[in-house]
């Protein structure tokens, strides 16, 4: 009987580790009389709970954030896990948290887009959330060997209808400055209100490395969702979604003026400088001035992706030719805003290195969420600039809905292109050369 009990006991542990919660409930559900003891030993399996440390609802931000790094310093000395234990209030915390080598921090959500929702108090989410007001600290510094996971991070005092009154919020969750940050997780994360979501510019004397970011969603109202530089090996950014209605239940989906001043900033919601072979996968982003930025000094995969109502999608640059060459196949561009239609390209291409196009598609429209060009165009499909030597590769790509007469805007002389396969906005055949 001991052995059985403690096999369920174990099968309920991975379910909470996992994103959601539904089979968490099922397990609570089968043995009604014991659902207390049961969560009771889930935290002593885990580690504690903050509330062992005297992290409450009903404390003030000051004392919650003393005692939630309290709880983080016993947990880096054996490598535990804190969990975060849901509730019908918020936790409120101060920021200024430093998540110290080797320590979980557990909710047990996955992620939530639009919103959780308490019953009875309409725009107060519940579950595991940190209610974050502090505009002088990002809320948690992570250290190597982190995780952070099953998480929703509300703003509670963010504007959702006035773009006078953003709030410019540091960063939620920043890598370290003062040490090198290696090995963190961040999956299952939801943002409301955040203004600057994952912040991992790194100085070059402390890069990170190996870092993944999992299903999170939010809506950065700087237009920065996630940043990286200096990661010195293979971040991995992994079915990510920003969008104005991730808070839809919780005060509401952002109005289109906050939305239009988001993409004023000219910002990317994605943005790779100075790492090896970058990973994105299934990354979405909705109402920013630009998709994915990668830089000068980076080479990578970029696949399965939706750019969408942006004014640039893609914004890719190389410093070198031996290995600033990037794969981008499997994905769909929408660039519809900004105030000049010829400012308006789904892929802008400079530098030197090699860029593979694989089915790759822009299209473009109206889309009462913001505020999009007269023409609902983009100008092109891709503007290739600079002046030095690149190669581009085309297979398969629709090209429709730009304004110019020639899918590609080509002001690089010694640019090499290569087109097969690819359909122009008559639906006719287009190749290069």
């Amino acid at each position: 009987m001991k052995v059985k009990r403690l096999f369920c006991l174990l099968l309920i542990c991975l379910v909470v580790v996992s994103c959601g919660t539904d089979e968490v409930q099922e397990e609570f559900d089968e043995t009604p009389n014991q659902p207390k003891e049961t969560l009771t030993q889930i935290k002593d399996v885990f580690g504690k709970s903050i509330r062992d440390f005297n992290v409450l609802p009903e404390n003030d931000p000051s004392t919650n954030k003393e005692n939630l790094q309290m709880a983080i310093d016993w947990a880096s000395k054996t490598g535990s896990a804190l969990f975060v234990e849901p509730s019908d209030q918020p936790y409120h915390v101060q920021g200024g948290l430093i998540l110290k080598k080797n320590v979980s921090l557990l909710g047990v959500h996955g992620p939530t887009p639009r919103g959780t929702i308490n019953p009875n108090q309409k725009g107060n989410p519940v579950g595991s959330v940190f209610k974050i007001t502090d505009r002088r600290n990002p809320f948690i510094t992570v250290e190597s060997g982190t995780q952070i996971k099953g998480i929703q991070f509300w703003y509670s005092d963010q504007t959702i209808n006035d773009p006078v009154k953003i709030i410019p919020y540091p960063a939620t969750i920043k890598a370290s400055q003062t040490s090198n940050a290696q090995g963190v997780y961040l999956s299952c994360l939801t943002f409301y209100g955040e203004y600057l979501a994952m912040d991992f510019n790194c100085p070059i004397e402390h890069p990170c490395e190996l870092i993944t970011f999992e299903h999170c969603y939010g809506y950065p109202l700087s237009g920065e969702f996630i940043r990286i530089d200096n990661c010195y090996d293979i971040p991995r950014l992994l079915h990510c979604h920003v969008n104005p209605a991730v808070q839809r239940f919780v005060g509401g989906q952002y109005a289109p003026s906050v939305v239009d001043a988001v993409t004023t900033n000219k910002t990317f919601a994605f943005t790779i400088n100075h790492t090896d072979n970058a990973q994105l996968i299934d990354i979405f982003t909705f109402g920013t001035y630009g998709g994915v930025f990668l830089g000068g000094d980076t080479y990578g995969q970029l696949t399965n992706f939706n750019l969408d109502c942006v004014a640039i999608g893609i914004h890719k640059k190389g410093n070198n030719t031996f290995n600033r060459n990037w794969q981008i196949a499997q994905g769909s561009i929408i660039a519809n805003v900004g105030n000049d239609v010829r400012d308006i390209h789904p892929i802008v291409i400079e530098g030197e290195g090699h860029t593979a196009l694989t089915n790759v598609e822009a299209f473009s429209g109206a889309n009462p969420a913001l505020t999009t060009v007269k023409e609902n165009n983009s100008w092109d499909f891709m503007l290739v600039g600079g002046d030095k030597k690149l190669t581009i590769s085309m297979y398969g790509c629709r090209m429709r809905n730009y304004f110019s007469d020639n899918p590609i805007t080509i002001l690089n002389k010694n640019a090499v292109i290569y087109a097969n396969g690819c359909i122009d906005k008559n639906e006719n055949l287009f190749t290069l050369p």
